[in-house]
């Protein structure tokens, strides 16, 4: 497994402003091996860069010495593939679309895309399950023809997005489609702040898991409870009993802090945490 940081965790990683040295040049800095860049339709990398500042960007990357091969996106919060607007839906899936070839363009092997809102305390989407359900279907079957010819893996995250808080509903989902490029982008952290036990989801997931993030989350429960995402290590995650489902489906591919809100402090806890969990120093 090899030790990664998101690009959303650098100070400026949220509003996609923070320039790609910087990150790359964090990265090596806080003790990471690999990074996993963002795009958005504002910043420093959007669907609209061209095929020639990618490849600038590619070099750059590898004059660094820095693992990238994966890209995040958070497009679908704003623009959602499930949206109950025909225009919206539309451009979602030319806006993920753009991305794939970006991603493409970039040398990455994955795309991570949040597959749409039923309802989610970060949208004001409110769109019923089976319609979303048959939304994200015809999203994908556009989708993957484009990821198949640029052999990029499409990833569906698992979020906070009131959708696909059942293992078995997403692994017969990506089971549908008869494609090796579909699969799943998994969030350790986000799947306790529902009441999931991570190396159940390992298991049943299996070698659909393309990629992996990770985070921490600790709740307080009580008549009135609270909850946060938290340091590593310091909440609610089975880290061990995560880590040892991993090994058991042989994932040997990044694993990616993704550690919000950022803080002077944030990466080098983050780092001195996975070399803890993960025992990456005797790995290396």
């Amino acid at each position: 497994m090899i030790k990664g940081i998101s690009y959303l965790s650098f100070e400026n990683g949220l509003a996609n402003t923070e320039s790609i040295e910087s990150a790359l040049a964090q990265t090596k800095k806080f003790g990471f091996d690999a990074l996993e860049l963002g795009i958005s339709t504002e910043g420093v990398l959007t669907t609209d860069t061209s095929e020639a500042e990618c490849l600038k960007i590619r070099k750059t990357i590898d004059d660094s010495g820095v693992f990238v091969d994966s890209l995040g996106t958070g497009i679908s919060w704003g623009t959602s593939p499930t949206s109950n607007d025909e225009a919206t839906r539309k451009k979602s899936i030319s806006l993920h679309q753009d991305a794939l070839r970006i991603a493409s363009n970039l040398g990455c092997k994955s795309l991570l895309m949040v597959p749409g809102v039923v309802k989610s305390p970060i949208s004001r989407d409110i769109v019923r399950y089976d319609r979303a359900l048959d939304r994200l279907r015809d999203a994908v079957n556009q989708l993957l023809p484009i990821a198949e010819d640029l052999d990029v893996d499409l990833c569906l995250e698992n979020v906070w997005n009131g959708f696909f808080y059942s293992p078995i509903e997403l692994r017969d989902f990506v089971d549908s489609f008869d494609s090796n490029k579909l699969g799943v982008y998994l969030d350790v952290g986000n799947l306790i702040g529902y009441q999931q036990y991570p190396p159940h989801w390992i298991e049943l997931l299996n070698s659909r898991i393309k990629r992996v993030q990770i985070k921490d989350f600790q709740e307080n429960f009580d008549w009135t409870g609270s909850f946060s995402f938290c340091d590593l290590g310091a909440g609610d995650v089975p880290w061990k009993e995560t880590i040892d489902a991993l090994k058991s489906i042989n994932y040997k591919n990044t694993i990616i802090a993704e550690m919000l809100p950022w803080d002077e402090t944030i990466l080098s806890r983050t780092s001195a945490a996975m070399d803890q969990l993960f025992d990456f120093n005797s790995i290396a």
